[in-house]
């Protein structure tokens, strides 16, 4: 059995919960019996996996003092890895206990020690292909889906539309719960004065994701990420993205990747809006075609498979099939 750790807890929308969820699918897929915790709970664990390295560090204590012989299995995320480990206050003895770290695009192992680095694997975030919806035609549509965190700058996107022509048809489609009632406030007032912003609140999962597969285009304004789950998404959704120039996003979409604007520029990301909308230089055509081409990166079998060589690694292989392998009872095979 594996005890899977997240702080968010399970079902949760926001990106650890929805990352948990599927992680536990998986790994019960892969044969494995699996409990869903956002703290540790005592049993009988083969494995520990923990999402975060902070915020769970509690709970890989003590699963390392009752389970001294059990591999821990650490997944990284964005606010453990950047600006660095230390910055973010990342106990190094809990990095340590660890018999694997988990980030989740390729730049995130340069964030580890030396020491560390041989440790750490990469597993991106898949997602199953998700069918396009209806495009409107009376507006260019764009989907911004992220909670009002300040780690998000959720309404940069609303102050570059601000700075469009008269003439463009962009909208923004804001999905997010209101995290933060400061941003919440902003939001709020944002959307009652700006005909170009339009802010949801928090949908059910499947809702959000007909948002994003009824637009024309993603945009992340995150000042950091260790590897979006909506990037998958988007992905998986045939939705080209923009996207603040950041490693998370730089590690899944490539460094010459033409979708990038600078972390809180309003300027910069509302001269990339326009020249998407009018397909300047071919621009939109070009992200949707690199988009498409990156699709099979978020592929569930190959998250599968990544996880399923993980385990192998340590020793931790298909229960089902070790089940079937041992002796029935009455001594026939």
């Amino acid at each position: 059995m594996i005890l899977l750790v997240s702080p968010a807890a399970p079902g949760s929308a926001n990106g650890n919960g929805v990352t948990a969820d599927r992680w536990a699918r998986v790994l019960r897929a892969l044969g494995h019996d699996v409990v869903c915790a956002d703290r540790y709970r005592e049993g009988d664990y083969a494995a520990l996996v923990a999402l975060h390295a902070r915020k769970s560090a509690d709970a890989i204590r003590a699963f390392r003092s009752a389970h001294p012989d059990a591999p821990v299995v650490l997944a990284l995320t964005g606010t453990d890895l950047y600006p660095d480990l230390a910055s973010a206050g990342v106990d190094p003895d809990v990095l340590r206990m660890a018999a694997r770290l988990v980030v989740l695009q390729p730049k995130g192992l340069q964030q580890l020690d030396s020491d560390l680095r041989d440790l750490g694997r990469v597993i991106v975030q898949s997602v199953p292909v998700i069918p396009p919806r209806p495009i409107r035609d009376d507006v260019f549509e764009v989907a911004l889906l992220a909670h009002l965190r300040p780690v998000k700058d959720p309404l940069l996107a609303a102050a570059a539309t601000r700075r469009l022509p008269a003439e463009s048809q962009i909208l923004i489609t804001h999905v997010g719960s209101d995290l933060d009632p400061h941003l919440a406030e902003q939001a709020r007032v944002e959307a009652a004065q700006n005909p170009r912003y339009d802010w949801l609140g928090e949908l059910p999962r499947p809702d959000a994701l007909n948002v994003l597969a009824r637009s024309r285009l993603l945009v992340l304004t995150s000042r950091s990420e260790g590897g979006a789950n909506v990037v998958s998404e988007a992905l998986g959704a045939g939705v080209p993205v923009l996207s603040t120039a950041i490693p998370g996003s730089q590690g899944l979409l490539g460094d010459d990747y033409p979708g990038y604007f600078d972390v809180g520029d309003a300027a910069g990301l509302a001269d990339l809006l326009r020249a998407v909308e009018e397909d300047r230089d071919g621009l939109y055509s070009e992200l949707v075609e690199r988009c498409e081409k990156l699709r099979d990166m978020v592929d569930p079998r190959r998250e599968r498979a990544a996880w399923a060589s993980l385990l192998g690694e340590l020793g931790l292989s298909d229960s089902r099939k070790s089940r079937s392998a041992e002796p029935a009872a009455d001594g026939s095979n």
